[in-house]
Order: C-alpha cells, then structure tokens, then sequence
C-alpha cells in the first residue's frame, strides 16, 4: 500500500466533497497538504469551507486514521491507486470524469499495457459467447489486454478468452473490488485477480447497486483505445459503453448479426452510426496501428486460426437446413417433412455436439 494513496483516500473520506469537486481537487494539487495554500476563490468554489480545512489539518496530524486504513485495505487484499500515481491509466485521465481513486487486486502492470474493451449482451447466443472469447483470445495473443465488466455472458467470455491469450484481462467492477458480482462468476473473479487486475471506484463493500453498473462503463471505455460490442440490444449497458467511447473519441468496433436476431440490433445500429464493421482481427488491428506498433503481424496470425473449426461442415440435411436465423421447429419439420419428434432427437445429438443452439425457442447454426 502506497502511503501517498492512503493520504488521499483519506482526504476523500474526511472532506466528503462531491464527486466532480473532489476530482477537480485532485486534479489541481499534487498532495494533500497543499490545498491549504490554495487561494481562497478557488477553495469557494470547490465548496471547501473553513471548517472542512480545519477538520482535514487535525486528521492529517495524525497517524491513527491512515493506518487504520490500510491496515483495511491490506485485509481486503486490496490496493489503492491514485490520478497522480504513474500507473494511472493515461488515457483514463484524459475523460472529463475520470475516477481520482480506483481500488485494485492484482497485476496493477496491466495498468500500462495498450488497452482494448470487449463488452456484450449477458445472455449472448452460442455464437455471440464463441466470438466474444475468440476475439479476446487473439487480441490478448497480440499483445492488448482485453478490459470487460465481468457480468454474466459476453464479458466473462472475454475475460477467459484472454487470460489464456498471454496479455491478459482486466475487470472493471460496479461493486467494491473486494466483492464478486455476479456470485456464479466466483471462480473467474478468483483467476482474475491472480492472473489479471480487478479494479473499481467504489469503496470497499459497496454493493451492487443498480445505477453503478451504467456509471462503471465510462472507466471501462475511457481506459481502453476501442471497444468491441459483440452482441446487443438496442437498449443495453453495452450500447451505452459504446456511446461513451464516442464521447471520450475512442474507435467503436461491432460485430454484425441478423436482421431477425435482437441481440444483433444494436451491433447493426452502431454499425450504421459509423463504427466500424468487424470480420476479423486484423479490421481491429488496422485501426490501432498509430496506437500499437506491431500489432499486424502477431494479429493476423492470430485471426487466421480464430475460427478454424467453422470451417468444418456436416452432412445432416437438418443442419443443412439450418441457417444463423433461428427457426421455429414446425417450419422445420414442414420443410424437411420429419416428424417432430424425430427432428427434434436429430436436433439434440447436432446441439450436443456443439454444431446446433436454441435460441429464443427456435433452432439456429452455432457454427
């Protein structure tokens, strides 16, 4: 724990100043106990009055209260990174409300890696889920940490894409980072934090309120040099990353789906808004060549195994029959004249061995 972080995690806690004052406070002085030498308009219209100078200069004469919080935040196993520490994220700061403080577990290195942002629907199709995790995978195999928000679906597939993609994976958390939502993501939250970073704004035991999740994605955004939306709706949490990572002039990357898949609606609507069209890595890799040097090379060797099995093809008639729309099982049976029952025992053995997927009741290609 560094003692300088303590100070202003300190400072937050005793001042209790809005979050955009205290931003602004931290942006404007290098420590702590230079803000009493600020002039005294500029105190005014931070709202720091006399009575919160008086009451930060008794708390840092003393020792007890910093201790007492890091010897908190070392039981949490949990460290605290602040705007003026070289590991801040640079392209963090440059966002108009970028967190003064983020709480860490982890490889805090990453911090300093190029940075790129995979987010998604939280019940993505199997092929939404194989796309999310084998773009991260080669994009962590080119050498860019893979930023997500650990939720349910699309982000916890690029988060395990990554990790084994050799640059690794941070999760930007919209609890306390030293509280695992969701639960059933206990054993990613555990990997993450020993082989990737987990980081958050909020203090620690904050929990998951609805209205952190929203707010979290600007940090997920904001640190990153683009951000790749797998599968969305028109109204998700992903088109709303997306939309601040135009705001912050990040590159907005989505893949395309059908015209009949909602989960692909907000891919296709960012698409024609202007963000760019992704097929493959190397659309990606292209885009942040200014950014990452080197990228190319490791890149397109890495999409061009991406998805060597789709090439496989099968002989059924039924999964002939199939497309990437899904379709409902009595014009299926209609057009291939089987019985439903025996369609639907093909349909099984097909989705069983990963070829075939359900989806909003009806039955589609996984690949």
């Amino acid at each position: 724990m560094e003692h300088f972080a303590c100070l202003w995690l300190l400072t937050q806690q005793t001042l209790k100043l809005p979050p955009t004052n205290f931003r602004r406070l931290i942006s404007r002085v290098t420590h702590p106990r230079y803000i009493f030498d600020l002039p005294q308009a500029e105190l005014a219209a931070l709202k720091l009055s006399r009575q919160h100078l008086d009451r930060l200069e008794k708390v840092l004469a003393r020792n007890t209260p910093e201790q007492e919080i890091a010897a908190a935040l070392h039981k949490a196993n949990v460290d605290v990174l602040c705007w003026h520490d070289d590991s801040y994220p640079a392209l963090l700061k440059e966002i108009y409300d970028g967190p003064p403080l983020l709480y860490y577990r982890g490889r805090r290195e990453l911090l300093n890696k190029p940075l790129f942002a995979v987010v998604g629907s939280r019940r993505p199709s199997r092929i939404g889920r194989g796309d999310a995790q084998a773009f991260a995978n080669a994009l962590s195999r080119a050498g860019l940490t893979v930023v997500s928000g650990m939720a349910l679906g699309v982000d916890g597939a690029a988060h395990l894409g990554a990790l084994t993609g050799g640059a690794s994976t941070i999760a930007v958390l919209g609890t306390g980072v030293d509280q695992c939502y969701p639960r059933s993501n206990a054993a990613l939250y555990e990997q993450i934090a020993h082989e990737g970073l987990l980081i958050s704004e909020l203090p620690l035991g904050s929990p998951p309120l609805r209205h952190q999740f929203p707010r979290r994605n600007r940090i997920i955004s904001g640190m990153s040099l683009g951000v790749l939306v797998v599968e969305a709706a028109l109204r998700s949490g992903s088109l709303i990353t997306a939309r601040q990572a135009l705001e912050q002039n990040r590159e907005v990357f989505a893949i395309p789906g059908s015209i009949h898949n909602p989960a692909s609606r907000g891919c296709n609507s960012l698409i024609k808004q202007g963000a760019k069209l992704v097929e493959q890595l190397d659309d990606i890799l292209e885009e942040l060549s200014a950014w990452f040097d080197g990228a190319g090379a490791s890149g397109a060797a890495a999409s061009d195994d991406t998805y060597s099995d789709l090439d496989v093809q099968t002989d059924s008639p039924v999964y002939r029959a199939l497309g990437y729309d899904p379709i409902d099982i009595d014009t299926l049976a209609q057009d291939l004249g089987l019985p439903i029952a025996e369609l639907l025992s093909i349909l099984s053995d097909l989705e069983v061995d990963g070829w075939v997927e359900q989806f909003r009741g009806a039955w589609q290609r996984s690949r």
